[in-house]
């Protein structure tokens, strides 16, 4: 595999695990840095701006699905969204500071959106959260900080 590859292997894996698509841009950071063969630092670089990206397509998502929320077709439930727009409503945008745990991560994107949430303090709060997830992922996996899990 070539370096160009599996850069955009990992962004590729790290934007789609930011939407509701499952994925696991952690396995194939961790996976990259155990090799030896790549940049620590581009590799986190990478990673984070592609699963920032897929949380931008979640916040347009959100910020244009509201008019469609009665559709049959819609892929969520009017409970659910209703939920977490409560939640959001309740913490409001620092709630973004946890877009990168599992689970919650990424409706809250979505639900930023659906909350008119403007885009320069979702990308900043995003960023930071994504960007350090990935940054203390790597320092365990290189054993700065102990085992990674």
């Amino acid at each position: 595999m070539t370096d160009l590859a599996a850069y955009a292997g990992l962004f590729a894996v790290a934007f789609v695990a930011a939407t509701i698509l499952p994925a696991h841009s952690e396995v194939a950071l961790v996976g990259l840095l155990m090799t030896g063969n790549f940049s620590p630092w581009l590799l986190v670089a990478v990673a984070s701006a592609g699963n920032i990206l897929g949380s931008c397509v979640n916040w347009l998502l959100g910020r244009f699905a509201e008019r469609f929320r009665d559709r049959k077709w819609f892929p969520v439930s009017p409970q659910a969204l209703d939920k977490a727009q409560g939640w959001y409503h309740r913490w409001g945008r620092w709630s973004l500071l946890l877009s990168w745990a599992p689970v919650i991560g990424d409706p809250l994107t979505i639900a930023a959106g659906l909350m008119r949430e403007p885009f320069w303090s979702f990308l900043i709060l995003v960023s930071i959260a994504k960007t350090a997830r990935y940054v203390l992922l790597a320092l365990g996996a290189m054993g700065v900080m102990g085992p990674v899990m």
